[in-house]
């Protein structure tokens, strides 16, 4: 871990060196130690789980499923923030954990999208009672839309680059 964080320090330093005037992190798994790294930033950042929780919270949503690579769905940093926001988060079991971490390494990040694939990934939402599903993969909206089911669908990387847009046109960089 203490690898990692270094590594993506050094990126924000690079970027902060480079003139950014905010930094965003374009993935949610780096999120993971964002608290860490945000420490060491010189400039505004952005948090991916935190703008997603918060249209979740503005949509009246009180019970999300994460949906995301296996060590994102393992961790704790959306955890962390939908309980400050008050909604409840659930993640699938082990099993499923899997199966949608392999459906994005192996397919989706070389551009393969399954019907098949799909198809699974929607029974896995159907598994439980939630309100809305959060696409904790950048890789996710390529095979996951809203009009695929009728919870709120929460695509963290359109969320992510709204609010990046929205900084940008409000602080006028």
């Amino acid at each position: 871990m203490e690898g990692y964080i270094e590594y993506i320090s050094s990126g924000i330093l690079s970027l902060t060196n480079a003139g950014a005037d905010f930094i965003i992190m374009a993935a949610n798994s780096p999120h993971s130690v964002y608290e860490e790294i945000e420490k060491y930033s010189e400039v505004p950042m952005i948090n991916i789980a935190e703008v997603t929780v918060k249209n979740a919270k503005k949509r009246g949503v009180k019970k999300l499923l994460l949906l995301g690579i296996k060590y994102t769905m393992q961790s704790s940093f959306y955890q962390n923030v939908c309980k400050k926001y008050g909604i409840e988060i659930v993640v699938p079991v082990e099993k499923e954990q899997d199966r949608v971490n392999e459906i994005i390494f192996d397919e989706l990040t070389i551009g393969m999208i399954k019907d098949e694939s799909k198809a699974e990934l929607l029974q896995i939402i159907k598994n439980y009672n939630v309100e809305g599903v959060i696409l904790g993969c950048t890789e996710l909206p390529l095979i996951i839309k809203a009009e695929d089911t009728s919870l709120k669908i929460f695509n963290t990387l359109e969320l992510h680059v709204e609010a990046a847009l929205n900084y940008a046109m409000e602080s006028e960089c």
